[in-house]
């Protein structure tokens, strides 16, 4: 008995490899599903996660050869932050962040080890738990916002909506795959499922905007426009490229009625102006946020084994907020070399996969687009901790091995038997 990184027949398999497939796919959901739950420390995500890598590495899975530039890539960014943080271990601050830094590394190689397989089936998990985080923090942003609960105040953070989040800004970031998946639904077809996408569309939206964060709304026009443009190109009917093309004016013309309609609240449109502007007063300035970046861009050519995890804000006013940046101060040349190459070749490969026909393009493309928002919003914010930017790149990764063997034929894409106890 094989599995391959389409699908398979759940009832052929023997009971073992059942039970232990099925188990596997409730950690999977349940690691997703409880990822928007992070206001707590250890948070669900990081206990359901390390539950299904043990389950998963207990059943044998592999870590296919494609996926050996990935891992590379990963541990040398983390040997970089573990160089740079060697004189600074005895602050336990420090000591958190690289061990923090190199648990992300291998959950996003443990998603995209675990899409090598059965990939179909085991997306299916992912996303769906997602979704239900999506509307679980969705629906506590909007209530916070609006003081619909008790203690709404504890989903606010400086009057912008955060949910079950920590940070408005990352609530914002972590909508915009549920946003495209429920746009892939408006123009996938079926009027049932258009209805249901387009509820949850305008759901995730109005939170994406109460959190009022740039950064969010700047990656769901990125995203969405990559995605829809993505869709177009790659279908070859005629009547599903209407469909996007109507869809996507339409879906613009009640955006804006949808943003008008919430800018009518007075609360709501002061802050919108104000979040609004780009003359902000932590943007500009020589110490500002691009300020900054320049200077500290210049003190990365002097430092090749960096200045430290945490260390950036010793030397200027706040955190250099640009991932890439972050990763020479923080991982020195090794790091700061290592990580834009990893988002670059990420970027190759994951544009080149979603034009394979495979069963689980839709899905691709809205990943993809969601990494390409991410992507670009590293250069304005910190996303080297996000534990939705490790899922989303540990997915892209095992989209891409799937696809290719996928594209190679049934021989390439059989795996090993797992392991089986006697």
């Amino acid at each position: 008995m094989s599995l391959t990184a389409s699908s398979f027949d759940a009832a052929a398999l023997p009971p073992s490899l059942r039970r232990t497939e099925a188990l596997g796919g409730a950690l999977l959901w349940l690691a997703t599903a409880s990822g928007a739950l992070v206001f707590i420390e250890p948070s669900p995500y990081e206990v359901f996660t390390l539950l299904a890598m043990i389950v998963f590495v207990a059943a044998g899975l592999t870590l296919r050869a494609a996926l050996l530039p990935f891992a590379a890539l990963l541990v040398l960014v983390n040997i970089g932050y573990s160089i740079s943080a060697a004189p600074l271990m005895e602050r336990s601050a420090v000591v958190t962040w690289v061990l923090t830094s190199w648990y992300l590394a291998a959950t996003a190689l443990f998603f995209a080890a675990a899409l090598s397989a059965n990939t179909a089936e085991r997306l299916g998990f992912i996303t769906r738990g997602y979704m239900v985080a999506a509307v679980v923090a969705s629906v506590a942003a909007i209530a916070g916002y609006f003081r619909l609960l008790p203690g709404s105040e504890e989903l606010l953070l400086y009057g912008r909506a955060r949910g079950t989040f920590k940070d408005p800004n990352v609530l914002g970031a972590f909508l915009v795959l549920p946003v495209l998946l429920a746009l892939g639904r408006v123009t996938a077809g079926r009027a049932a499922d258009a209805l249901r996408g387009g509820a949850l569309l305008v759901l995730f939206t109005a939170a994406v905007l109460l959190s009022f964060s740039r950064g969010a709304w700047g990656q769901v026009a990125l995203a969405s426009a990559v995605m829809l443009f993505l869709t177009f190109v790659t279908t070859a009917s005629p009547n599903q490229r209407m469909r996007i093309v109507v869809v996507t004016v339409a879906a613009a013309a009640l955006a804006c009625l949808f943003v008008a309609a919430l800018l009518s609240i007075d609360v709501v449109a002061d802050l919108f102006k104000e979040r609004a502007r780009f003359d902000q007063d932590y943007d500009g300035g020589q110490t500002g946020r691009f300020g900054r970046q320049v200077l500290g861009a210049i003190m990365a050519l002097d430092v090749p084994f960096g200045i430290g995890p945490l260390q950036f804000n010793r030397y200027f006013p706040e955190d250099p907020h640009n991932s890439y940046l972050n990763a020479f101060m923080s991982g020195g040349w090794l790091g700061g070399l290592c990580y834009p190459t990893l988002v670059m070749l990420t970027l190759l490969h994951g544009l080149r996969c979603v034009f394979v026909n495979t069963p689980w393009r839709p899905v691709t493309i809205a990943v993809y687009g969601a990494f390409v928002g991410a992507a670009g919003e590293s250069l304005i914010i910190d996303t080297d901790h996000w534990r939705h930017y490790f899922l989303l790149l540990g997915l892209l990764w095992g989209l891409i091995v799937a696809t290719r063997a996928h594209a190679a034929g049934p021989a390439a894409v059989t795996l090993a038997r797992p392991r089986q106890g006697r």
